[in-house]
């Protein structure tokens, strides 16, 4: 059902607003795979190299358990973000990212992009209803910011013809928006896409952001996985300019860089106003990341190996896809991501695509009408396509591509 279909909260309090996972389920409901050994590529779990020292630094640490964290991460873990901010993006000397107001450690990105939103809605005064632009598709926290501030969601279609980042051009030409506007999620590499925001882009985001005084929400969580250069940061534009990181987040996890999922581990980095309002937000109603994690993420943000395997690893499976896909159903091997955007429309719009993989050969795929709502034209940019997560073993997606090409060849 479509959040149109209700009001802001009432949709997101009722129910009526499910996963993509949840709809995938029903979707699939009483249909049985059509391979006897059934390849789920649906969920964006990475499984590849961790550092071997993560449950040791936690048993390490193990008494902290007994101790209320601090909300505001401890020296130790801003420390070591601010460090790894400072050699991924050359913050440093005058740029250096302030570990001690201009970072707040999360748990886990999701989390700090979702609370980020009411501070957000705090601290800009607007004329009517206040406006969150949201990429579409879309990562479903923005969503649940936006209807949960009372924000009208306004999605900005991120198609193959604008690049798959949003319209900046167009954007820019509609002032009224603009100035109901207090947020901006913005993702690069984009999900499901693949897109990377180049340096000039980000900074037209930036400059519209400042213009018009509303926060842009960068989520870089992808910005360690790519395939050629690596994307360029937020903060990275951000300072050289005479604001420095003024009206800008960033927001970043161990969860793809270092196969951490399940550490519940992130950060957000930024305008030290907005931040300062942003810790007394998570203070009342935010949850402390646990101490051992904090002393096992320190430790994980200062080591790059694990990294630079998982990133050649990823390149492998691109390979894999570069030989069995071609330049079958629009594949372009993406900039970054870990996801496949495939067109699925030769055999139907991406739900209908689902049905038929999982039915005739077993592969399990997210349609891509889930992941993105109607944008402001009245159509979604996701119907023909569905996401394909590289995230098995290189033997089983390149068994999953011949599978889906056996099918629409």
């Amino acid at each position: 059902m479509s959040p149109a279909t209700f009001s802001g909260l009432e949709a997101l309090a009722s129910g009526a607003i499910v996963s993509p996972f949840s709809r995938l389920r029903t979707l699939l409901d009483g249909i049985a795979p059509g391979h006897a050994h059934p390849i789920d590529l649906t969920l964006g779990e990475p499984r590849e190299t961790s550092p071997a020292f993560v449950a040791d630094k936690i048993r390490d640490a193990a008494a902290l358990y007994a101790k209320y964290p601090p909300i505001r991460g401890s020296d130790d873990l801003r420390g070591a973000i601010a460090a790894w901010l400072g050699r991924r993006y050359g913050l440093t000397g005058a740029n250096a990212v302030d570990p001690a107001r201009e970072i707040l450690p999360l748990n886990g990105s999701r989390e700090g992009l979702f609370y980020a939103g009411l501070p957000a809605v705090g601290r800009k005064r607007v004329d009517g209803r206040p406006a969150i632009l949201i990429v579409n598709p879309y990562y479903q926290a923005y969503l649940g910011a936006a209807l949960t501030t009372g924000a009208e969601p306004v999605y900005l279609d991120a198609t193959a013809a604008t690049g798959h980042l949003p319209d900046l051009d167009a954007l820019s030409a509609d002032d009224a928006l603009l100035r109901r506007t207090v947020a901006f999620y913005l993702c690069s590499p984009s999900n499901p896409q693949g897109a990377v925001a180049d340096a000039a882009y980000i900074r037209r985001a930036l400059d519209l952001a400042r213009a018009y005084d509303f926060m842009l929400f960068f989520d870089e969580c992808y910005s360690e996985i790519f395939s050629a250069e690596p994307p360029p940061g937020g903060l990275e534009v951000a300072a050289t300019t005479a604001e420095r990181f003024k009206n800008i987040v960033v927001f970043n996890s161990l969860s793809k860089r270092s196969n951490l999922p399940g550490l519940r581990s992130g950060f957000a980095a930024g305008d030290a106003g907005f931040m300062d309002t942003f810790f007394e937000v998570r203070n009342l109603i935010g949850p402390q990341v646990p101490g051992p994690t904090q002393h096992v993420s320190a430790a994980v943000w200062a080591e790059e190996q694990h990294v630079a395997v998982n990133r050649q690893a990823y390149r492998s499976k691109f390979d894999i896809c570069d030989a069995v896909l071609g330049d079958r159903l629009g594949y372009r091997r993406p900039a970054g991501g870990f996801f496949l955007w495939l067109d699925m429309s030769q055999i139907g719009d991406g739900g209908d695509a689902a049905v038929t993989l999982w039915k005739r050969c077993g592969v399990k795929v997210i349609p891509g009408a889930y992941l993105a709502q109607p944008g402001r034209n009245g159509l979604n940019p996701g119907t023909p396509y569905v996401r394909v997560a590289l995230v098995q073993d290189a033997a089983t997606i390149r068994e999953a591509l011949q599978r889906i090409v056996s099918i629409v060849a």
